[in-house]
């Protein structure tokens, strides 16, 4: 009851006269990945519910993960809504038919999740920024961390999409063993016989992967049932809270890569944890934090200046990044990028939950591989 009650006061503010900032959001809200969306959405909500601001108006679209539907939502949110920042796209390939359009009309786009190399290198915009991370940052740090538990020969695979090439491309620029076999997936996929079967009979030591939303459920789901015993490793978008609750014990002891965990234990973090289980009963997840940074990030900057009447000043307050993010201290690199430490976690129950726990940092201070591409 909390959370829609939550959810319904924060859209009535789409009517309030007084609204003087419009920002659009689009993101996936049904289909296999709309826990993913879901999160995002209630994680910004929360934040512009705790700032207490009546003048903020919010525009929600589903995506439908639908690249057609994400453009034709862009382009009605700018010409006929006229927003004036966007937010919310999950998938790489989405963010890759939109930001672009978005940025070209002076447009200002803060992605709360993906983060594709072509618009942290070449494709880069002033008025474009990753509130999360790069795309290849937690695959880097998984690499890493197969470096230092000894790995030495892994299989790696993940959904053939923008997103997927970075995550095979990030694991593999840290990691310094050998390739028992690479493999790209359907996005989408839901059975991976043939995938594990290959895995069996590679040799393998250890296996990367990244398969975000449904697919990772699907796959650690037939990855356990196959009795398989060669650990796993991932980034957090395959063992994150949603995930979790539907893999169960199967997941347990698996060690993974984020910038953010629920047991970070910085001011606002704690208390972002539980505002978030209070409005809406349950742990947030890296979405949920993200969500709730992006729309931080954005109210810092509206304290400063309005992105119409001085986008220049509103950028360089986006810029400065002033405000308390629930994973600490990061900076925007120069392509607009976080700076940030990725973290090493381990799937552990809490009592009925599923969650993650930290031990250990991965990379310090990581920024990107693509910012000397960006010309800004």
């Amino acid at each position: 009851m909390k959370a829609t009650l939550l959810l319904a006061s924060m859209i009535a503010l789409g009517s309030a006269a007084s609204a003087e900032t419009r920002i659009g959001m689009i993101t996936t809200l049904s289909g296999g990945g709309a826990s993913l969306g879901i999160d995002v959405r209630d994680g910004f909500l929360l934040a512009l519910e705790q700032s207490g601001r009546d003048d903020i108006e919010m525009i929600i679209e589903d995506d439908e993960r639908a690249p057609d539907v994400a453009v034709q939502l862009a382009d009605r949110m700018i010409q006929a809504e006229d927003v004036d920042i966007m937010t919310g796209i999950i998938w790489s390939n989405l963010a890759m038919a939109v930001v672009p359009s978005v940025t070209a009309q002076d447009v200002f786009y803060l992605s709360p999740n993906a983060g594709p190399s072509q618009l942290a290198g070449r494709g880069c915009h002033p008025n474009y920024f990753n509130v999360a991370w790069q795309n290849d940052n937690l695959h880097e740090a998984a690499g890493a961390y197969a470096n230092t538990a000894g790995y030495t020969n892994s299989f790696i695979l993940a959904p053939n999409y923008p997103a997927g090439q970075d995550a095979l491309s990030g694991y593999q620029r840290f990691y310094e063993g050998e390739l028992a076999g690479e493999l790209y997936t359907q996005l989408g996929q839901t059975d991976y016989a043939a995938e594990i079967a290959q895995i069996r009979a590679s040799g393998a030591d250890s296996v990367f992967f990244f398969l975000p939303g449904g697919m990772g459920i699907s796959f650690l789901r037939q990855y356990a049932d196959s009795g398989l015993d060669i650990p796993v490793i991932g980034p957090a978008f395959s063992f994150d809270q949603g995930i979790l609750q539907a893999v169960g014990a199967d997941a347990l002891g698996v060690v993974n890569t984020s910038q953010w965990s629920p047991d970070l234990e910085n001011e606002a973090n704690v208390a972002f944890v539980s505002a978030f289980e209070e409005a809406y009963g349950r742990i947030p997840s890296l979405y949920a934090s993200q969500g709730f940074d992006t729309a931080n990030l954005i109210l810092s900057a509206l304290e400063v200046a309005d992105p119409n009447d001085d986008p220049d000043a509103f950028r360089e307050a986006l810029r400065a990044a002033d405000f308390a993010s629930t994973r600490g201290e990061f900076t925007f690199g120069p392509n607009h990028h976080p700076i940030q430490d990725i973290y090493v976690r381990e799937v552990v129950q809490d009592g009925e939950i599923f969650t993650n726990r930290l031990i250990g940092v991965a990379l310090e201070d990581r920024g990107d591989a693509y910012a000397d591409d960006c010309s800004m």
